[in-house]
């Protein structure tokens, strides 16, 4: 099992920054592939960025040269750093760990954090 607490969310400008946190237990985190994907009202959920146990990134074009993704394995933490931030980057942003175990790829979710670009 794993437990995730995201943080970080608000109201920002377009042009703006933030850094979302998301913190996990339960685990051993550090062998645990983690991830964001966001929902913006009416959508699909999509894939922001994901972060393998050795470091590897992937980002979607929509928020690649934006977006990055890094994980503290010492305090067992995940974070999505945001910048040059637009309004349709507004959703609710989750935090995902994708644990395998053998042949089993197990799927855990934060509760969503919300952000919202807006002047």
């Amino acid at each position: 099992q794993v437990q995730l607490v995201e943080s970080g969310g608000g109201l920002v400008q377009p042009g703006g920054s933030l850094r979302l946190s998301c913190a996990a237990s339960g685990s051993i985190f550090s062998s645990i592939a983690m991830g964001w994907y966001r929902q913006g009202s009416g959508k699909e959920r999509e894939l922001v960025a994901t972060i393998t146990s050795g470091g590897r990134t992937n980002y979607p074009d929509s928020v690649k040269g934006r977006f990055t993704i890094s994980r503290d394995n010492a305090k067992n933490t995940v974070y999505l750093q945001m910048n040059s931030l637009k309004p349709e980057d507004t959703a609710v942003y989750y935090c995902n760990a994708a644990q395998k175990i053998f042949t089993t790829v197990y799927n855990y979710w934060g509760q969503g954090t919300q952000v919202t670009v807006s002047s």
